[in-house]
């Protein structure tokens, strides 16, 4: 009688796979710990052993082999960790003040200050000719007092919190009265009803949608009220049967209320482009309707850095500076020396020359055709197969500003083929450096609006690689 033997169980073929110590003293693996330390070698090795190790279906014949070698998938895997996530983007759109693809590009003069001042040592806050500290405050708002003609400035990180400073300084506790029609919401779903109740406040929406009136605001006072705030509705337009009250007659009324008046301009336009954005409400008119206090963002047509600007009279703005919020909404030494080479364009005069953004709104279309057709036969020598052709189109400034407004552009239309807009453009957004487009009627469109010159061979590269 024989007894039956048990079948041999199966080896687990991940036990087939090296120790992470075992793989880590391979001939193969020491040339990268010496270029990369022991600690990143480590910790990519442990990822492409993971990687195996899941890939692992059963059985020994199972066991994965890194195409290329170990060597080359932990060499792969470091490089991969050493690139940096942000990266500079070819912006092709046609939006100019794109707030996915970083807002307003630096000018060369503030791009130049800040790596000056982010590689050393500065005066942020030390009086040079006393010896004593200093005030960072003294960077840049003395600037801004002068191009708006304002008694005070204060400077946060972004709009949004410009507006949460000023109704938590102006009217903790108390009322804010804001018209239906302007209760916006920005990008990233932060809403104006939101930052209100953020800053202590209670929100009074006032008149209807479309139709708010003086006498609306009048009714709605009571011995509550601690602001009135009127908001720019810059993402978006009210057309037809509306009306609301003038910023001057809001002013008059908070005056005899006793209370101050907002406003939140929101772009911070200056001087309008010529020919363009004469619609668009600057600073400088804001504050001469009467608000106490104006906020305004840094990176949209002003052309600098992130940031939230409150400019007025001194009795509403300098209690901004001593409210505990402030030190937390503060800008820092890059911001600062980024936002006062700006100013110091606009106030020479030169800010429609050298702020990028400014330059690329008011570009006459004669310019961006005869642009776009040398760009077009060169793309046409280099890859005849996509068809570059001109097509009439919009551009758009963007950023939430005059969302009305079309800025007639000559864009350069590419024949996908049979593999469709989306993968060409999905091709793009993965070069070096990535290119976005904007895709219409089963073809991708350039807009060389948003390309300064000196990209253009950069752009061609990066078309020739995707196609």
């Amino acid at each position: 009688m024989f007894l039956a033997m048990p079948a041999p169980t199966p080896v687990d073929p991940r036990r087939l796979l090296p120790s992470v110590d075992q793989a880590l003293q391979r001939p193969e693996l020491q040339p990268l710990v010496a270029a990369h330390g022991r600690a990143a070698v480590l910790g990519a090795l442990r990822g492409v052993l993971e990687g195996l190790r899941q890939q692992v279906t059963g059985g020994p014949e199972g066991v994965p082999e890194p195409a290329g070698g170990l060597a080359e998938a932990v060499a792969a895997r470091l490089q991969a960790a050493e690139r940096p996530s942000l990266v500079r983007v070819l912006n092709a759109t046609g939006v100019v003040v794109h707030t996915n693809l970083g807002r307003a590009p630096l000018s060369a003069r503030a791009a130049a200050r800040v790596a000056e001042i982010a590689t050393s040592y500065s005066n942020l806050e030390y009086d040079l000719a006393s010896g004593e500290r200093g005030e960072r405050e003294a960077h840049a708002e003395g600037r801004l007092r002068e191009l708006l003609g304002v008694e005070a400035v204060v400077v946060v990180n972004n709009c949004a919190a410009a507006v949460l400073l000023a109704v938590n300084t102006l009217a903790e506790g108390r009322d804010v009265l804001v018209s239906r029609g302007e209760l916006v919401e920005i990008g990233g779903s932060f809403r104006i009803p939101d930052v209100v109740r953020k800053g202590a406040a209670r929100l009074v929406e006032v008149g209807t949608t479309n139709k708010t009136r003086l006498a609306d605001f009048r009714a709605a006072l009571s011995p509550e009220t601690g602001l009135i705030l009127k908001v720019h509705p810059s993402n978006f337009r009210i057309v037809g049967f509306t009306e609301e009250p003038r910023t001057s007659e809001l002013a008059a009324l908070a005056r005899e209320a006793g209370i101050p008046l907002a406003l939140d301009q929101g772009s911070g336009l200056l001087v309008p482009p010529a020919g363009t954005l004469v619609d668009e409400p600057t600073a400088v008119l804001a504050l001469r309707g009467g608000a106490d206090v104006v906020t305004f963002s840094g990176d949209k047509l002003l052309g600098g850095p992130q940031a939230g600007i409150v400019a007025g009279r001194r009795a509403c703005v300098e209690p901004m500076r001593r409210n505990p919020l402030y030190r937390a909404l503060r800008v820092d030494k890059m911001t600062l020396a980024a936002l006062d080479a700006t100013l110091v364009e606009h106030q020479q005069g030169r800010a429609h020359e050298s702020l990028p953004v400014l330059r690329m709104i008011g570009a006459p279309q004669a310019e961006l055709r005869a642009r776009a057709s040398a760009f077009a036969r060169a793309l046409t020598a280099a890859v005849p197969a996509l068809a570059p052709a001109l097509v009439e189109s919009e551009s758009k400034v963007g950023g939430g500003a005059a969302p009305d407004l079309g800025l007639a552009t000559v864009a350069i239309a590419l024949d996908p083929g049979a593999r469709g807009p989306d993968a060409l453009a999905l091709a793009l957004r993965g070069g070096s450096p990535p290119v976005v487009v904007r895709v219409a009627d089963g073809r991708v469109l350039i807009d060389l609006r948003t390309v300064r010159p000196d990209e253009e061979a950069l752009l061609l590269s990066a078309l020739v690689a995707a196609a």
